[in-house]
């Protein structure tokens, strides 16, 4: 047998990304991204998750040239960090916490929450709430911080975006429902207990270990920024 020379499979090896859960635990759907068992843990078959992979950063790419948005969601702790850092690193939004029913199928509410959220901070910055007491003052604080962990990773998305980033859309089912609902694509990184069904772009790997996340959404940041540093194509005038 041919030794393997695939950087990216050498890659995901090393940070542990073939190990899955238990075969108890299997979604019917993760069977044709597994190999075998070590000990009580299947394997991911990690040439097939390269591919994979690949495609799901082509897409990335191909987004990010277009100049379309991506919101990432991922609120495990494991996940919590990297996710936040690559986002505010491409300037795109973010739900690291949990998720709000209704982010995507009840946008335009959403909407409002976040233009609140954005107005108030904007007056506390530039010393306007000064003219109100110091209790008002303090209730506005309150509700600027609550607004803020619902809603602050969302600054900046004015309409719904083109496609969500999920670690581990078992713990993020409702987002990606949401998302199917609104016709929204889904890439996610997966792992064997997880529902390919609702996934446009699975990444099937071990979503539990924090080395394997920050190497998926590190080489989707490569990608995003590949793409995003492609001119912007030209739209031919229409024809007088």
């Amino acid at each position: 047998m041919a030794e393997n020379t695939n950087p990216l499979i050498d890659k995901l090896f090393s940070v542990g990304a073939h190990f899955g859960y238990a075969k108890s635990r299997r979604h019917p759907s993760a069977s044709r991204f597994l190999f075998g068992e070590k000990g009580s843990v299947e394997l991911f078959d990690l040439e097939r998750t390269s591919a994979l992979l690949e495609e799901a950063l082509a897409y990335v790419k191909d987004l990010a040239a277009k100049r379309q948005t991506i919101l990432f969601v991922g609120g495990k702790a494991e996940a919590r960090g990297a996710l936040e850092r690559i986002a505010r690193r491409l300037n795109q939004p973010y739900v690291s916490g949990r998720w709000i029913g209704g982010t995507l199928t009840n946008w335009s509410e959403i909407k409002k929450r976040l233009t609140r959220l954005i107005e108030l901070s904007e007056k506390r910055d530039k010393g306007e709430l000064a003219k109100f007491t110091k209790l008002e003052r303090l209730l506005i604080d309150r509700e600027i911080a609550d607004l803020e962990v619902m809603f602050g990773g969302l600054r900046g998305l004015e309409k719904l975006p083109a496609a969500l980033f999920v670690v581990d859309p078992r713990r993020e089912k409702i987002a990606v429902e949401e998302a199917a609902a609104a016709g929204i694509p889904v890439v996610a990184l997966m792992n064997s207990d997880c529902d390919a069904g609702l996934v446009a772009h699975p990444i099937p790997a071990n979503d539990a270990s924090r080395q394997t996340i920050e190497l998926i959404l590190d080489e989707a940041a490569r990608a995003f920024e590949a793409g995003a540093s492609t001119p912007t194509p030209e739209v031919p005038e229409a024809a007088a």
